[in-house]
């Protein structure tokens, strides 16, 4: 029996911890396993940002953080407060020195790294927090792109469903695929988007242009991803330089142009992939990439899989014209 204890507090967001726990609670009715249990500075009441309650059987006091198997840090708005709260950070620094493995969901993240047990990690949580921790903490290498990642016993992920998708990966790191594969199927949840499937596209992960002639640019490249974009085009397009135009592009959007049509390129991909059956070397020419080669290269390093294997997770009716 896993003993899973899931620490949460005044403010935090109830999809991070309802979420992982109906995974977990999904196995121990179909194959045993698991004890989840759920633990907070003072037993009782706890009410999550949404005004939700949840009951934490036990608090940190009646809770020996000796035994434990896996330790879940929850996130939302009220991180901030649990980890000024001394008591509650030394409690999950001696549950996380002596559990088998730990995770975070979301900005759990912050209070994980608070007790110092993520120094020298690679890590994750969710994009709006990612400057954050990486700012406050950087003795961890922080990974804002990944939905979820693992670093030996330490497992970190984005926001909201990734609490899911980490769940999933974690039922699947003991029982093995076909458990997972029920759970996400009683679920109705993908099994199990790759770790390091990218938590957002371009609209999130990029800044938005501030003035007309970047604007100009991107909705160029936007609504033709597959075009050829110089920086003479796209200059040509804005009204600017080139020169002017790599400059205050890449000050507004954070990126230069051939970073973002890249990424522009790769959210078009996609998008196609899940969409219908098309080759990928069709896909290559049309979006731009050329060759299907370079597409799955490309692919690849923004994603962290495959087209074909993407396809595979994703898609409905999926054509497998190329080896992941």
């Amino acid at each position: 029996m896993r003993r899973v204890v899931f620490v949460v507090y005044e403010g935090f967001q109830a999809v991070d911890l309802v979420g992982p726990h109906a995974v977990f609670d999904y196995t121990r009715q179909a194959a045993g396993g698991y004890d989840c249990r759920l633990v907070a500075p003072r037993a009782g009441v706890v009410r999550s940002s949404s005004g939700l309650p949840m009951l934490a059987e036990c608090g940190i006091d009646e809770l020996a953080p000796e035994g434990l198997d896996t330790l879940v840090v929850v996130g939302g708005p009220g991180v901030d407060d649990a980890r000024r709260d001394p008591e509650l950070v030394a409690w999950i620094a001696a549950a996380a020195a002596g559990a088998r493995r730990v995770a975070s969901v979301c900005s759990g993240a912050l209070l994980l790294a608070a007790t110092g047990f993520l120094a020298g990690r690679r890590v994750t949580t969710h994009w709006a927090r990612a400057r954050q921790l990486a700012d406050e903490h950087p003795e961890s290498t922080v990974d804002c792109d990944p939905i979820f990642v693992r670093d030996g016993p330490v497992w970190t992920s984005a926001g909201v469903g990734a609490g899911m998708d980490l769940a999933l990966a974690l039922v699947e790191d003991d029982h093995g695929p076909e458990l997972a594969l029920a759970a996400a199927r009683e679920m109705v949840l993908y099994l199990r988007r790759p770790g390091d499937q990218s938590q957002f596209s371009v609209p999130l992960w990029s800044a938005q242009p501030t003035t007309d002639p970047i604007r100009k640019a991107v909705r160029a490249i936007q609504d033709d991803p597959g075009g050829r974009h110089t920086v003479t085009s796209l200059a040509a397009h804005a009204g600017l330089s080139p020169r002017h135009l790599q400059r205050r592009f890449a000050a507004e959007i954070g990126a230069g142009p051939a970073a973002y049509v890249e990424r522009v390129r790769v959210e078009a991909a996609r998008r196609a992939l899940t969409e219908a059956d098309e080759p990928v070397a069709t896909l290559a020419r049309r979006l731009g990439f050329g060759t299907a080669e370079t597409m799955r290269r490309t692919f690849h390093r923004r994603v962290g899989v495959t087209p074909s294997a993407y396809r595979d997770r994703f898609g409905a009716g999926a054509t497998r014209d190329e080896q992941p």
